[in-house]
């Protein structure tokens, strides 16, 4: 592995904003307090020059507000009421922020389907500032839709109310099973039109993270920077994410490694559970280890590691299977960025560089494993276990079985104590089951617990709701449309994903056996 050179161009230089005489936000209600809808902090990030170009959000002529995460605000200490005001929705839209904040359009590189593209950075987002969390630590907000930027490379800056509304209900889903996710405080309308394909309803996304540091962001370092850039970089990264490393003798491997830990942690987390997401590019692949973009992202119905989703993923690049490949790969792309700060020697940092690398795959393997246990109700590791998990896998590859269905079906074979169980026998041909059912169960019954026991840690593993397609599909097409019933209804059962209740069965059920499920980047 080396650092890939070039000639290195210069540092992103200030840009007057546009004028912003064109349009306005409604007026602003006149209230008795003066309480700050959105008490933004300026984010650290602009400590960071040559990495980001301030910028304003574009003014819009209607704006509504469609969704508001209440339950992410009051985490922020937010006044949800407060947000849905006048000047709540404009601070929202970043039309209404503190004269402290300074908003910033970020820069980065990125790895797009394995090709370097030296300068992209945020061409229709911007960093508003920064809140902190009741768990005490910062939190990004964040734009996304808000107007083109310096980065924009042609694009009108905008987004579609679908893709952003999908974002919202993807990322509260991922969250609510546990998954580190960027989050979507609220989903508003712009009042214009954006033209794709067709043209659709414009809308703005207000999205939360740890941060938007992302392996894209430390190659534009590398790139256009150098070495003191990229340690500067790393400092902030350490600072704001992984601050152990800080204490470590190397303190730049220590992040190195950190950062593979939570990628592999992260993304045996998505195979788990069937996600695909579609576009592991090296500009969507974060330092903090929280999944980012929601764009051409699926659940799986049928497992099959050849999965893809993506309408533009022609060679399946980005299959559910290759994902720990690629990130692995990305992984490497990140060393590949901060080679200088492992060492002067250029060779001595390269073997330092492969030797964290190297420890990818058994760090992936040990979480994806442990997870795999879980979901079978085993605490213990035996050596029969690896066997267990793959022959599982087989017959459901085998025989196109829904994934989530027939690891949620398991706990009701335990508690009914018959192979052919009706939850089961309807997900599964319980002939062609039978020989593994026998050997799992006389593996749980070595647990030592009680089948009820086990059972109800499974259910507490294994979501019966997820964010199935066909209903995704349906709820956006009629939120577009006007109706949120459907998208409301479908976010009140992902997001209490291992909660069997009366009246949701639809939300169980995949998707018709023989469909062929596309999506888009929504850009």
């Amino acid at each position: 592995m080396q650092l890939r050179t070039g000639t290195r161009t210069p540092l992103v230089r200030p840009v007057a904003p546009p004028a912003r005489t064109a349009v306005s936000v409604e007026p602003v209600t006149t209230t008795t307090t003066t309480t700050v809808p959105l008490p933004l902090a300026r984010p650290a990030f602009a400590d960071l020059e040559g990495l980001f170009v301030p910028w304003e959000a574009a003014l819009v002529p209607e704006p509504g507000l469609v969704v508001l995460n209440e339950g992410l605000a009051e985490e922020l200490g937010l006044d949800p009421d407060a947000l849905r005001t006048p000047r709540g929705i404009a601070a929202l839209l970043g039309q209404d922020v503190p004269e402290t904040t300074t908003t910033l359009a970020q820069a980065y590189a990125g790895h797009q389907f394995g090709q370097l593209s030296p300068s992209l950075g945020d061409g229709r987002a911007l960093l508003l500032g920064e809140l902190t969390h009741r768990d005490g630590q910062p939190r990004d907000v964040h734009l996304k839709g808000s107007g083109a930027t310096p980065f924009s490379r042609g694009g009108d800056g905008r987004a579609a109310l679908g893709p952003m509304l999908r974002e919202h209900l993807v990322g509260e889903a991922m969250h609510a099973l546990g998954i580190p996710t960027t989050r979507a405080l609220a989903v508003l309308t712009t009042g214009q039109r954006v033209v794709r394909d067709e043209v659709l309803p414009g809308a703005v996304l207000v999205r939360v993270a740890a941060s938007h540091l992302r392996v894209g962001t430390f190659w534009y370092a590398a790139l256009h920077g150098g070495p003191e850039l990229v340690a500067r970089l790393a400092d902030h990264a350490i600072e704001r994410h992984h601050p152990q490393a800080a204490e470590a003798e190397r303190p730049y491997v220590a992040l190195f490694e950190a950062v593979v830990e939570a990628q592999a942690a992260l993304v045996a987390r998505w195979m788990l559970v069937g996600f695909v997401h579609g576009v592991m590019n090296t500009d969507n692949m974060t330092i903090s280890g929280e999944t980012i973009d929601y764009g051409p992202c699926a659940f799986m119905d049928r497992y099959d590691p050849t999965t893809v989703f993506s309408s533009i993923d022609h060679g399946g690049r980005y299959a559910y299977g290759n994902q720990p490949r690629i990130a692995h790969w990305n992984l490497a792309r990140l060393g590949e960025a901060m080679l200088p700060l492992f060492g002067a020697d250029a060779e001595s940092a390269v073997a330092t560089a492969n030797d964290v690398l190297a420890t990818f795959a058994e760090r992936y393997e040990r979480h994806w494993f442990a997870g795999m246990r879980a979901k079978l109700g085993l605490t213990r590791t035996e050596p029969e276990d690896r066997a267990l998990v793959e022959e599982l896998l087989e017959l459901l590859l085998a025989r196109r079985v829904d994934m989530t269905s027939a690891f949620r079906a398991l706990s009701a074979v335990l508690r009914s104590g018959d192979d052919h169980d009706p939850a089961w026998a309807r997900v599964v041909e319980p002939t062609a089951s039978a020989p593994w059912v026998a050997r799992w169960r006389a593996r749980v019954a070595a647990e030592g617990r009680s089948p009820d026991e086990i059972a109800a840690v499974m259910d507490r593993t294994n979501p019966v709701h997820i964010p199935r397609n066909h209903l995704v599909e349906e709820a956006l097409a009629a939120a577009v449309a006007g109706d949120l019933g459907p998208y409301e209804a479908l976010l009140a059962a992902v997001t209490a994903p291992f909660t069997t209740r009366p009246g949701l069965e639809r939300y169980a059920e995949p998707g018709p056996p023989d469909a062929s499920y596309r999506t888009f980047c929504g850009t």
